[in-house]
């Protein structure tokens, strides 16, 4: 692909510029591979869009706030020097009569070549970025900004064709004032068009409804405070809908993580969930942290780094960081099938034996951390980290993985969560794998040449540890029976190690 992102080893900065209706930003990423860091990230809830139902051009204050925003942005770019930058406007500069001339501006102030995007186009890429955050999405993306609503089908890694509706929250406002009814009947009526993109899953992109995540988390009192694929079925998203469109100004604004700008458009986007949910027949919406700027960095990716998956492309990153041997995560995945094979399902065979390569990738998380606290903070690390293309149970049962890998205790550094977020079935197989990837790394001292002379198996109710020929006394000592034992334990097996008096 011309001007594409290398696959180089060695990482490299990208910036992004994101000139929305409500909010102008920038984020550096860092990106190592397919493994995507967000290094900086700075917004300007700036309004662009806010006037533009009365009057047809950019809010003045707005457009005065947005170049102030991008002249910081410039400088910041111009210091970091990134390999490729993107600077994009959506639908307040795309609609605007003055939009051009506003762009022409920052241009000649800041040295900024705005990309203005068609409707199409972010649908599109706001569509790509949700594929390159969750990959094996399904269903429809929907990118909620300030004065429009894109939505475009998703599945099997593919985009179909989107749409884009006046549907944000600054297309809605009325100066009459907010009415319920009424907007419901106007959101009604603009989503006539949507019928054909009816579907059980709904990937939701931007601001206002990552705030109406956060919203309904806290709420629930959910205890992992992280939006990316963070799921609510249906009844929960339309009852803190209501809950949030029909709350005053001021008690939006008391609650936690809610900005006065953002309090109001939050009914606003509220009022427009509830109508997707109705006119898409929709069972669930997932939100997506990645949206239009991280399509726009997809889209440059060699085709080599697009198709790796996220998971263990970031996985691969953080082990990489403690100095891991480069063959060693290769190493434990071969050897501990066998005991993979003997162990419950967790999610799916397809998704266990995914975790199960992420979690040897991890293998030396801890490696470079203090050994009084290596558990709890390789563990919170594996929890947190942000690197997608997992669910929030995935992340527990990751996380649950590393902590045995580490001699943690059966409850986790924290149960609530873990307990929460995973059914017992699943704690147990997390654990058992943890504790298999502890006896691979310990009985070969984490080196890839020995460990393919030891080899586990499971039969007959039975774990078999055995080693080639004069490695038996090297590798099968009593370091190893203490790990195998606590393996078969919690397999709820017998041990046997062959070959060694």
């Amino acid at each position: 692909m011309p001007h594409g992102l290398t696959s180089a080893a060695t990482s490299q900065d990208v910036a992004a510029i994101d000139i929305g209706s409500n909010s102008v930003r920038l984020v550096l990423y860092r990106l190592e591979g397919r493994a995507v860091w967000t290094v900086f990230n700075e917004k300007v809830l700036a309004g662009l869009g806010r006037d533009m139902t009365l009057t047809g051009r950019l809010s003045e204050d707005g457009a005065a706030q947005a170049l102030t925003a991008l002249k910081r942005f410039a400088a910041v770019i111009d210091g970091v020097r990134p390999a490729r930058t993107f600077v994009a406007a959506t639908a307040a500069v795309r609609d605007a009569a003055d939009g051009q001339a506003f762009c022409d501006r920052v241009a000649a102030e800041t040295g900024l070549n705005i990309r203005i995007l068609s409707g199409e186009e972010e649908a599109k890429y706001a569509a790509l970025g949700v594929l390159a955050g969750i990959p094996d999405a399904d269903g429809v993306a929907a990118d909620l900004g300030g004065a429009s609503l894109e939505l475009t089908r998703v599945r099997a890694g593919d985009v179909g064709r989107g749409i884009t509706l006046p549907l944000g929250p600054f297309s809605l406002a009325d100066p009459a004032g907010f009415d319920i009814g009424r907007l419901k009947a106007v959101i009604e009526q603009r989503l006539k068009p949507a019928g054909d993109y009816a579907h059980d899953t709904l990937y939701a992109v931007g601001g206002a409804w990552r705030t109406l995540a956060q919203v309904h988390m806290r709420h629930i009192r959910y205890p992992l405070h992280i939006v990316h694929q963070y799921v609510l079925d249906a009844e929960e998203a339309r009852d803190i809908a209501r809950l949030l469109a029909r709350s005053s100004r001021s008690s939006l604004e008391a609650w936690p993580g809610v900005s006065r700008k953002r309090a109001e458009t939050l009914p606003y986007a509220a009022l427009v969930l509830e109508g997707l949910i109705d006119t898409l027949g929709l069972k669930r919406i997932i939100t997506s942290a990645w949206g239009v700027r991280e399509g726009l960095l997809f889209e440059t990716l060699e085709p080599d780094l697009a198709n790796d998956d996220p998971l263990l492309a970031g996985c691969t990153a953080l082990g990489a960081r403690q100095g891991i041997s480069p063959s060693l995560p290769s190493a434990l995945k071969g050897w501990i099938q066998p005991i993979l094979e003997a162990l419950p399902a967790a999610f799916s065979n397809e998704r266990d034996a995914l975790l199960a390569d992420a979690a040897c990738r991890l293998a030396d998380l801890g490696a470079r951390l203090h050994p009084d606290h290596r558990v709890e903070l390789a563990f919170d690390q594996v929890l947190r980290a942000p690197v997608p293309g997992q669910t929030h149970a995935e992340r527990a049962f990751l996380a649950s993985t590393v902590s045995a890998r580490y001699a943690g205790p059966v409850a986790t550094p924290e149960p609530t969560t873990v307990e929460r977020l995973l059914s017992p079935e699943q704690r147990q197989t997390a654990r058992a794998l943890g504790l298999a990837i502890r006896l691979a790394c310990d009985l070969s001292g984490r080196s890839p040449q020995l460990l393919v002379n030891a080899r586990a198996a499971v039969r007959d109710g039975t774990l078999i540890l055995s080693a080639a020929d004069g490695y038996a006394p090297v590798l099968l000592g009593e370091q190893t029976r203490r790990r195998g034992k606590a393996l078969a334990e919690t397999m709820g097996l017998k041990l046997v190690i062959e070959g060694v008096g």
